[in-house]
Order: structure tokens, then C-alpha cells, then sequence
């Protein structure tokens, strides 16, 4: 399981803002499979996967595009987009992003306004390149849906339908960041490159949550408070050297390097009493008044101003070398990260550190890759990677704090196969990895491991033109393998399904240039809310359909794109999912219609 917190931002951990990100300001997504620790060693929880974001910098031809969209039932946006380069040799580059968007979510008095600025300054010279990307993103929520926290009962409610919020007005988040990062490449000769990069982001969030407890089948709940007030920041570095050589008939290519990443977190909090929760109902929320919040006895913290409650500092020195024989068809790559870990805990009231965990060690990355033709790869791996833990949920006596530091193994063999119209792969993997769940006394740690073993089949490509299709499925075992007692040894992992399936399809509509159909099919297992798996999340199947039309103005000068859509076509009605703990159930969207406009001059 990825956090969404971890991807990285041109490379870099800890730079980019925490659970949304605008992906207005954003170029590319690359998302890297399997044995990738070794390369992002600063980042958390992506030891099977890494997702990284690269923003937009200016192209060659100078752009400018404005735009607006509409999602039901009343968002409103506007988007600029503007770019172009400098110079006698266009080496300048300069372009700037910015979105407003405010309005009601589908879901009834769920009201949210996304305000982002972002600038990206690039020189590309003949040896010399640098970039200096800067953001501001600012994200509000009024009356959104946060979960439906089944703790006290032993089974899965339905959920409530699709225009119901279960929510409070009175609840609301504010989500503001400013980030930015520095990027420079050096070639020191045709086969060697020197790299560096820096980034930070303070991030501070501040909220008034509200989650309905389900007290019985009828939907009958109480409506619980918690204030949030979290100030975070961080930074992130790396700089190393790349290049390849020959010895003999082997090739090499090598990267020695060096990234880090310190974060310090600050959060303090103020919730209501048990006793004090109003009533309400997650089929027939009619609205209740906010219960009072206290910070426990300053159990929370000085809610106005918090002292530091974590620190964690991540840091790696990378030695890889990929050999290459055969004219490069049998290729052997062995590596390893020193990594160290150092977690640091604070009490919230005092400021004195409450727990300290230290580890470092070496970690290796070994993998061979074979290719008996050009079309077809074979390749198995073995990869290791210390990551942080992540931080105990709201559910949790110690929340906020993190669990501690894990060390997960992941072990890959697959194969991928590229035909020009056609292409596809298939990997089968194993990961080992502790685990985290809430004890009797409701703290949230390391408590467990778990064993995810699975197969993931993917297949792309244009087998008719104008019809081009993306596929895969994953079939996965989550497994407990040590949990404490060995009670529920052998059962499925928390909000974990066992299959999941996608289908994406565009097709290109004749005799009408430039009008596109496209469509998407999501497929989710079955999955489970609790470690005992009494509690099951029904599967679910949803269904995006839309339409995309560019058409050329002014002489072929300028160019327009609509495009409309409707996701969830069927308004399908389901639980998405389980937070780790098992806590809270997640419902997920309905149907919602999206238009956008965009003309580029």
C-alpha cells in the first residue's frame, strides 16, 4: 500500500503537498514498479512502487492557454497555463500555472476551493542544465465527508446513498502549502553527468473533523469532534554522479549518490467527549450543533501554538552498477543503500522527547534482466528498504506519533514484451513488511508483519487504429503472517482486496477529426475492516465514460478542446475502502458530470 503523502516531486521526498496535489502544475506522472528503494531510499512507504510527479517547464513553441471547467453539482473553475523561452539560444525558459476552483461537491453541503499558483524557471545549456520550480497550493473543505467509524459494532453497514453527507456543516479543513525545489545536471564529459537537487515545503493544516460513530444497524450514530492544528516542514537533497564505461565486452552504468530528507511536525488537537456527542444518523443526517472540544487534561497540546511532536530524518548513501553483456541482452544490476533512519517522538504538553528509534544498515538490490529478443524481456529482483512507519490515526491513543521504523523485502520475476501496435507484462512478487494495528489499549504500532504475494498482468497498445486500449489486473494475497498470539495468523490484511481490474479505452471517432470517446472500467474486490476478517467490504465495479473534441481556430492558428465526462455512470452506491486500522469505512464517489473548455493561443 502507497501513501499518498510519499510521492516525490522531480526526484525529491518530502516536497510536495500532503493527501491532494493540483495536478494543473503537473507535466508527467511516472510511476515505477517493483525494486525502486534503491533510487528513492529518502521516500516512505514505497518499497513495490514510487510515484513521481515532474513539473511543467516552457517547450520550444511558446504556449498560452486558459481555460474553464465545470464539476457537478456547482464547481466553477478557471486555469491559465503560459510558457515560453528566452535567449539567443532559447537556454531561458519561464512558465507559470495558476487555478481557482471553489463550489458544492456532488454529495449535498460538501462545499471545496482549491487555489494554486506554480512557476517553473529552467536554463538548458550546452553542458550545464538547472530548474527552479516554486508552488503555492491552498485547498479548503467545508462539510466533507471523512469516514464512517464502525469500531463499536461487528458488522459492515450499507452505506447511505449517494447524495446523502453524513457529515457536519460545521466541519472543515484548511490544507495550505508553499514548496519549491532546485535541479541542476553538469556534463563533466560525453559518458559522465554530476546531479543535484534541494527542495522544502511548510505545509500547515488546520481543521474541525467530524466523524459519525455507528452505534447500530439502523444508522444510528454519534457525531464526534476533533480539532487539528498540524504545521509541518521539511527538506530534501541529493547529489551524486552518473556515467558508463566499458571494460572489456562488459558494459557498466553507474550512479553513485546520496539523497537525505528531515522532517519536523508539530500538532496538537482538542476533541470532544464521549458523553458529549449529539446523535445523529448516516441514512437521515438532519444536522446537529457541535459538541464542546477540550484538549484532554492538555493531553493535546497548546492547540494555538504546538510544540514539535515528531522529527524524522531519512538519509543513504547509492552504489549500483548495471552490467551489460551480450551486446547489452543479458544485463546483471547489483547495488546497495546505506540507510539510516532516525524517528524521533515528543510529548505533546512538555516538549520532551518521548520515544527514539534508531536504525541503519546496508541494503542490497540485485536483479538480471534477459532479453532473448528485442521485443521480449525477462528479469527477476530482489530489493530491501528502511522507511519510516507512518503516524498513528485519529482512532488512536497516541495519535500523531510515528510507529517507528520498517524494514520490508520484496522479491520480483516477470517478463514484458513491447510489439510496436502491442505490449504488455506479467510479474509475479512477494513483499515481507511489518505490520501496523491498534492494541488493546488502542495505541497504534508496529505490532505484526504482513506477507503480500500476488500477480499483476498488464497489457497496451492500438490493436485496431484509432482504438487504443490500457489493461491490467492484479491478483494479490495480503496475508498476516505474525500477528500477536498468533490469533489471526493467516487471515487477509486490512482494506486490502484480492483482485483488481482496469480497462482503459480511447477511440477516435470518423469522419470527425479531432473527436475522441473514451472510457474507463474499475473493478474491486471484496476486502476486510478488521484483522479477525468478521467484517467484509462488498466488491465493487464503476464505470467513466467521456468525450473529447479539438478543433483548430483562426487558420489553424489557435486550438480549442472541450471535453465532457461523467464519472460512475451507473451512480453506483459502495464502501470504498478501510483505513489501515480498521476504524473508519470510506464511501466512495457518485456519480459526478465534469465539462472543460480550453483554448491555446
Amino acid at each position: 500500500k502507497f501513501d499518498g503523502d510519499d510521492m516525490t516531486f522531480g526526484g525529491l521526498s518530502g516536497v510536495l503537498p500532503r493527501q491532494v496535489v493540483d495536478a494543473q502544475m503537473v507535466d508527467r506522472i511516472e510511476i515505477f514498479k517493483g525494486a525502486n528503494s534503491l533510487m528513492n531510499g529518502a521516500a516512505s512507504s514505497g518499497v513495490g512502487g514510487m510515484i513521481n510527479l515532474e513539473p511543467k517547464h516552457a517547450g520550444a513553441t511558446p504556449q498560452a492557454k486558459v481555460g474553464v471547467d465545470y464539476t457537478s453539482d456547482s464547481q466553477i473553475g478557471t486555469t491559465l497555463d503560459a510558457g515560453r523561452r528566452f535567449g539567443d539560444n532559447d537556454q531561458f525558459g519561464a512558465r507559470v500555472n495558476v487555478v481557482h476552483r471553489e463550489g458544492e461537491a456532488p454529495v449535498a453541503n460538501d462545499r471545496r476551493r482549491t487555489t494554486l499558483l506554480s512557476t517553473g524557471l529552467d536554463y538548458a545549456g550546452d553542458d550545464f542544465r538547472t530548474s527552479v520550480d516554486l508552488g503555492y497550493q491552498k485547498k479548503t473543505f467545508h462539510g466533507s465527508e471523512t469516514g464512517v467509524n464502525i469500531s463499536g459494532v461487528d458488522f459492515v453497514p450499507e452505506p447511505p446513498k449517494n447524495d446523502r453527507n453524513y457529515s457536519q456543516k460545521w466541519a472543515y479543513s484548511n490544507i495550505e502549502n508553499e514548496f519549491g525545489m532546485w535541479r541542476s545536471e553538469y556534463d563533466i564529459s560525453d559518458n559522465w553527468t554530476a546531479y543535484t537537487g534541494l527542495g522544502a515545503q511548510h505545509a500547515h493544516e488546520e481543521g474541525l473533523y467530524s466523524g459519525a460513530k455507528l452505534v447500530d444497524k439502523s444508522g444510528k450514530a454519534t457525531a464526534s469532534r476533533l480539532d487539528t492544528n498540524r504545521i509541518s516542514d521539511s527538506v530534501s537533497g541529493m547529489a551524486g554522479i552518473r556515467g558508463n564505461f566499458a571494460t572489456g565486452f562488459v558494459t557498466h552504468k553507474v550512479n553513485v549518490g546520496y539523497s537525505a530528507m528531515t522532517k519536523n511536525e508539530k500538532i496538537a488537537w482538542k476533541m470532544s467527549a464521549a458523553k458529549d456527542n449529539p446523535v445523529t444518523n448516516i441514512y437521515h443526517n438532519t444536522g446537529v450543533d457541535a459538541p464542546p472540544s477540550t484538549n484532554s487534561n492538555g493531553a493535546g497540546g497548546n492547540y494555538s501554538d504546538p510544540l514539535t511532536s515528531g522529527r524524522t530524518r531519512t538519509q543513504g548513501w547509492l552504489l549500483s552498477d548495471t552490467l551489460g553483456v551480450l551486446d547489452d541482452t543479458l544485463l546483471f544490476t547489483a547495488g546497495a543503500r546505506h540507510q539510516k533512519v532516525v524517528v524521533r517522538n515528543y510529548d505533546k504538553v512538555t516538549g520532551l522527547q518521548s520515544d527514539a528509534y534508531d536504525d541503519s544498515r546496508w541494503m542490497p538490490t540485485y536483479g538480471v534482466v534477459y532479453k532473448p529478443w528485442q521485443v521480449l524481456s525477462l528479469y527477476a529482483n530482489h530489493t530491501e528498504a528502511l522507511q519510516p512507519g507512518s503516524n498513528a490515526p485519529t482512532s488512536a491513543a497516541n495519535y500523531g506519533e510515528s510507529v517507528g521504523i520498517i524494514h520490508s523485502k520484496q522479491n520480483e520475476v516477470g517478463m514484458k514484451a513491447d510489439f510496436g501496435r502491442i505490449g504488455g507484462s506479467l510479474a509475479l512478487f512477494e513483499i515481507k513488511m511489518p505490520s501496523a494495528f491498534l492494541d488493546s489499549q488502542k495505541r497504534y504500532g508496529l505490532n505484526g508483519e504482513q506477507r503480500n504475494r500476488g500477480v499483476e498482468f498488464n497489457v497496451f497498445g492500438e490493436p485496431l487504429y484509432g482504438l487504443r486500449l490500457n489493461a491490467s489486473a492484479t491478483w494479490l494475497k495480503a496475508e498476516l503472517s505474525k500477528t500477536k498470539d498468533g490469533v489471526n495468523d493467516g487471515k487477509t490484511a486490512i482494506g486490502v482486496p484480492g483482485f483488481y481490474a482496469v480497462l482503459g479505452a480511447e477511440y477516435d471517432i470518423k469522419p470527425i477529426d479531432g473527436l475522441t470517446a473514451t472510457a474507463r472500467l474499475n473493478h474491486s474486490g471484496s476486502q476486510y475492516a478488521d484483522q479477525a476478517n468478521s467484517k467484509k467490504i462488498d466488491s465493487f465495479t464503476t464505470l467513466d465514460l467521456g468525450v473529447r473534441y479539438r478543433l483548430a481556430l483562426n487558420e489553424n492558428q489557435n486550438q480549442m478542446t472541450v471535453r465532457a465526462g461523467v464519472d460512475n455512470v451507473t451512480d453506483e452506491n459502495y464502501w470504498s475502502g478501510a483505513d489501515d486500522s480498521g476504524t473508519y469505512l470510506f464511501r466512495g464517489e457518485p456519480r459526478t458530470f465534469k465539462v472543460s473548455v480550453g483554448y491555446e493561443f
